[in-house]
């Protein structure tokens, strides 16, 4: 299945039906009194989150969503039916924004969680709504509500708390495949991932997180070289970023370390936010690199890069040290989602005042 992360759609809610004007007229009955019923109401659209769905393809191509009117009233006490609602069903992760202001109205973020987009028009009230002690034979009705009407921009956004991030041919698509069940594209040439790809990494019994691969950057990404910012998006939900970097190119002239700090200079033409976010960096492709090598070669890049924060040295291909890497990024995820509360002193049960002293 093709993969859509933009749409836009047109959604219409049903108009209210209008009231009816009606009198009961039977034999030997000749005070009948008004008996028009109001109208229904209009139907609504509801966006519906649903984990089952990856991608907005279904928008892409179906861009008209409208609800039914509500049927007018009639005589005999009789209220119009409502129309019948519309609910899209959208993948987790999915914005919702108004095309033209650019508002964001809501983001379907719990699974099967229902938002209302467009409102269904109400139904207008008949002659029986009007009737009173003083106004016997009323002869008012309303027409019915008009319903929303909005020109709707979807943008997806994965859910992931881990982002791979990195040149084409870092071995990103690799290092998904070898820790979890996506099973990504995977070939000896540049930009084989099109795509955001999410894997689900199982650490132990009911402890895991998900990984996000999206399509390598290159330099000049920002002014649209190789794919450039497109896919970008989809990590910017995550808890922490993992740059990957290919130890062992195939070109000896290309260096590892001016490809990593044209990576991160594009993370900032891009987004500050997603800059600012817990980066570690993961040395691929040791495997490539001779064993008496391998310190000097992680040293050296280290070295150069001026590198501070986590290391973690690995072979995705031949899942070398790969279980250090993924206990360190649950605990972090999980250290994230799950904040520990500070520890109070049970000596002190009182509200701690701005002196240090208890209230």
């Amino acid at each position: 299945m093709k993969f859509v992360d933009e749409a836009t759609i047109d959604v219409a809610a049903g108009d209210g039906g209008a009231g009816c004007v009606s009198f009961r007229r039977e034999k030997f009955i000749p005070f009948g009194g008004p008996n028009g019923g109001d109208g229904g109401r209009g139907g609504s659209i509801w966006a519906v989150a649903d984990r089952n769905l990856n991608t907005l393809i279904d928008y892409r191509y179906a861009r008209r969503h409208e609800a039914r009117n509500g049927e007018a009233g009639r005589g005999s006490d009789q209220f119009g039916a409502a129309g019948d609602d519309i609910v899209l069903r959208m993948p987790l992760g999915t914005i919702i924004k108004d095309a033209e202001t650019e508002e964001t109205l809501t983001e379907l973020l719990v699974p099967d969680e229902k938002v209302l987009i467009c409102k269904g028009g109400d139904g207008g009230f008949g002659n029986l709504h009007f009737k009173s002690s003083t106004n016997r034979a009323p002869r008012q009705k309303t027409p019915g509500w008009p319903g929303e009407r909005r020109k709707l921009k979807l943008e997806l956004r994965v859910l992931a708390d881990v982002g791979l991030l990195g040149m084409p041919n870092a071995g990103k698509s690799t290092l998904i495949a070898a820790i979890s069940n996506a099973r990504p594209k995977i070939a000896d040439y540049p930009f084989t991932t099109l795509h955001p790809n999410l894997g689900v990494v199982r650490v132990g019994p009911e402890q895991s997180f998900v990984v996000a691969d999206v399509p390598g950057l290159i330099e000049g990404a920002a002014e649209g070289a190789g794919l450039g910012h497109q896919f970008l998006r989809h990590l910017q939900r995550t808890h922490l970023l993992l740059h990957v970097v290919d130890l062992a190119p195939f070109d000896e002239s290309v260096d590892p370390v001016a490809q990593a700090k044209a990576i991160v200079a594009e993370l900032k033409k891009y987004d500050q936010t997603l800059y600012d976010k817990p980066r570690w960096l993961v040395l691929n492709k040791l495997d490539m690199v001779p064993m008496e090598e391998r310190a000097a070669r992680v040293k050296d890049f280290v070295k150069r890069y001026r590198w501070k924060g986590p290391v973690f040295e690995i072979s995705a291909l031949a899942r070398e040290g790969l279980d250090p890497l993924l206990r360190a990024i649950f605990d972090h995820v999980q250290a994230h989602k799950h904040p520990v509360a500070p520890e109070v002193d049970p000596r002190f049960d009182g509200v701690q005042s701005t002196d240090g002293g208890v209230a």
